[in-house]
């Protein structure tokens, strides 16, 4: 499954040369270099985790559903049909996954690093979560108790995976009746936008069929502004992916009832006790005060941090790629000093290190992550 990955990987820098290229000529860029590497450093950073916690990937899966298969039919899972109700179940399974990654605060905190790109394209299609998975195994269970085998669970998620790549562009108008059934550019650019009348909407991966049933479907009307209510204003890897969880921590810790330290992780994202809320007042969200971070960069900084993004790259891929026969020390080894690596660029990108500092710690990181892989 990971070299499928990495097999994929020159397609999806093709097609965003494309949309790049077709932005530029139409004088609508929706790129930004260092926003890019930061989005495609997160997907990296997943598939590297994805290896190192194969148990919650499909282990689990793997080991309830021998137990709890009702209806384990080879002969129909096998076939066409069989196949195409796997997809919409693993669909419709990710539909409530991905819902209460908007309704449930500890869920949001894991899913808003797919949400903090304030850019739409399809570099940030490949911003995905890294922490989701230690979390969202239970929701595709009803598949495993259905009989999907767990070999076609994990196809189904990739085909499900894969689709929404090309719906995340700011390039591809409103479809038609296209738009009605199926997730399109237009449905989920109303997903990643924090407008008012958008927020929390169109959570279908595949088909929109399922907003549309249980009423989260809301039609494109007005220009997006996107990324998160709380901005990261920041390119580091780790800010994206631990920061999220800050705010929560800080408001259990001070909150003086047992029961509210629970709640903070549970009731929607931003709910707070109400003692906290009076000690540390936050001011309302206004779609006006929103701002783009966008932190001066030299030509210097900018040529340094696309250089060492594409040698991590290179370093990454290969550790997905040997990633079956590496053991496990050696994978956890590999996949923190990528993130090193990764942490390092969005420090020269946010303009808080000296590019010297920078590639003298590079050296030894890539030096480190290439020794085990030779």
């Amino acid at each position: 499954m990971h070299r499928i990955v990495v097999l994929a990987v020159p397609i999806f820098v093709f097609l965003m040369g494309c949309e790049w290229l077709y932005g530029w000529l139409k004088q609508r860029n929706t790129y930004r270099l260092e926003d890019s590497i930061s989005s495609l450093g997160q997907g990296l950073l997943s598939q590297g985790l994805a290896v190192c916690t194969q148990l919650f990937q499909i282990g689990i899966y793997a080991m309830v559903f021998p137990l709890i298969a009702l209806w384990p039919k080879p002969a129909f899972w096998d076939s066409a049909m069989g196949w195409i109700v796997a997809i919409l179940l693993f669909d419709f399974c990710d539909y409530w996954l991905h819902r209460a990654g908007h309704e449930v605060a500890v869920l949001w905190a894991a899913h808003s690093v797919h949400h903090q790109s304030q850019r739409f394209n399809f570099s940030t299609a490949l911003r995905q979560e890294s922490m989701v998975a230690f979390l969202g195994w239970p929701f595709y269970l009803p598949m495993a108790l259905i009989g999907v085998p767990p070999e076609q669970f994990g196809i189904a998620g990739l085909v499900v995976l894969v689709y929404q790549f090309w719906i995340h562009t700011e390039h591809i108008g409103k479809l038609g009746m296209f738009d009605r059934i199926f997730s399109s550019p237009s449905n989920h650019r109303v997903h990643h936008a924090v407008n008012d009348g958008y927020v929390d909407r169109n959570y279908g991966g595949m088909l929109v069929i399922w907003d549309r049933m249980f009423g989260t479907f809301k039609e494109e009307s007005e220009p997006c502004i996107y990324g998160t209510r709380k901005q990261l204003d920041s390119w580091s890897p780790l800010r994206a992916v631990l920061g999220p969880y800050a705010p929560l921590l800080r408001d259990a810790w001070h909150t003086r009832r047992w029961s509210d330290k629970l709640r903070v992780c549970f009731k929607a994202p931003g709910w707070r006790p109400a003692d906290v809320a009076a000690r540390f007042p936050e001011g309302d969200f206004s779609i006006d005060a929103v701002r783009m971070y966008e932190p001066e960069t030299s030509k210097a900084q900018r040529l340094s941090i696309g250089l060492q993004f594409v040698l991590w790259t290179g370093v990454l891929l290969a550790f997905l790629w040997q990633a079956d026969e590496l053991a496990f020390g050696v994978s956890a080894l590999l996949l923190g000093l990528g993130t090193a690596g990764l942490w390092v660029i969005g420090k020269v990108a946010d303009g808080r290190w000296s590019l010297v500092w920078a590639w003298c710690l590079q050296a030894v990181l890539l030096a480190g992550a290439s020794y085990l892989l030779v």
